[in-house]
């Protein structure tokens, strides 16, 4: 038996397909609500960044991914490459 004709792998690689979809289209939400965001402090002259409300969401998804068994320094890295691209996209609505 190869990789290709393996049923099992087969069986987790569909799962893992499934799962890389709804992580994309959760992804697309997050930022159509961020974008929002964005577009709302451009309005009302906030800053692009809020260190506090951040320094507080990673705490609590650390906390999350310990509870869900992940790496919680991955799920820091994650969440921080997500806040820095929401950050970007708040500048840019801003003008900057």
């Amino acid at each position: 038996m190869t990789e290709s004709t393996d049923p099992q792998l087969a069986t987790f690689r569909k799962s893992i397909d499934n799962i890389d979809a709804a992580l994309i289209h959760i992804l697309a939400e997050r930022f159509r609500i961020t974008q929002a965001v964005g577009e709302y402090k451009a309005k009302s002259a906030l800053p692009p960044a809020d260190p506090a409300r951040e320094t507080k969401q990673i705490a609590r998804l650390r906390a999350l991914a310990v509870e869900a068994d992940l790496d919680p320094e991955f799920s820091e890295k994650l969440l921080r490459f997500i806040i820095d691209e929401v950050i970007r996209h708040h500048r840019k609505a801003r003008g900057d």
